[in-house]
């Protein structure tokens, strides 16, 4: 995909408190026929090729929808090169055209969304297994709680409601006290 004058990119996990790239506005959106969704193994960013994180997809669902933000690259060529270099890492998410709907109306955008043919995609994990995995996988940018908790808190913060989410925030929270570790909540980057 080709930059243009105006390049949006819809964040729904870690693009909503970790953009990486100058945000020139941002709008709040649906995007529907997708859920947000721990389903792609993580073995760069949040766990490692023996012992693999998970981090959050769009995952195709009949009827779903997924609430984030809509966010306005600042410097579209930048920011596609940026986000290319931080998304498309492995190969398992397609960089995809989509339409947001937000309240000014339809919206182009540019999304990651999980490749349902690649090793990476971990499909029908119960939520028990996911907080099992969070708990305790850690990768080149930290564990993979903290990018759990930063996600569901930066999601809480703008009144977008994810039970998935809060379950895992609090079952993770369980199971690493239980292993005599508790969750640390840094803070988002701002």
């Amino acid at each position: 995909m080709a930059a243009s004058k105006e390049l949006w990119v819809f964040g729904y996990g870690s693009l909503v408190w970790n953009p990486g790239i100058a945000v020139a506005e941002t709008r709040r959106a649906t995007l529907r026929g997708f859920r947000r969704r721990f389903c792609m193994w993580s073995i760069h960013h949040r766990g490692s090729l023996t012992d693999p994180g998970l981090v959050l997809a769009l995952e195709p669902g009949e009827g779903a929808a997924c609430e984030g933000i809509a966010l306005r690259a600042a410097d579209p060529d930048a920011a596609l090169a940026e986000l290319r270099e931080r998304e498309l890492v492995s190969a398992a998410y397609h960089e995809r055209g989509l339409m947001l709907s937000t309240d000014a109306g339809d919206l182009p955008a540019i999304g990651y969304v999980v490749d349902t043919a690649h090793d990476q995609y971990a499909r029908d994990l119960s939520l028990d297994e996911q907080a099992r995995i969070i708990a305790h996988a850690v990768g080149g940018r930290g564990p993979n709680h903290e990018y759990l908790s930063n996600t569901a808190r930066s999601l809480a913060a703008l009144d977008i409601d994810d039970p998935d989410l809060e379950w895992l925030v609090a079952r993770v929270q369980q199971i690493r006290q239980q292993a005599g570790r508790p969750l640390v909540t840094a803070k988002p980057p701002v």
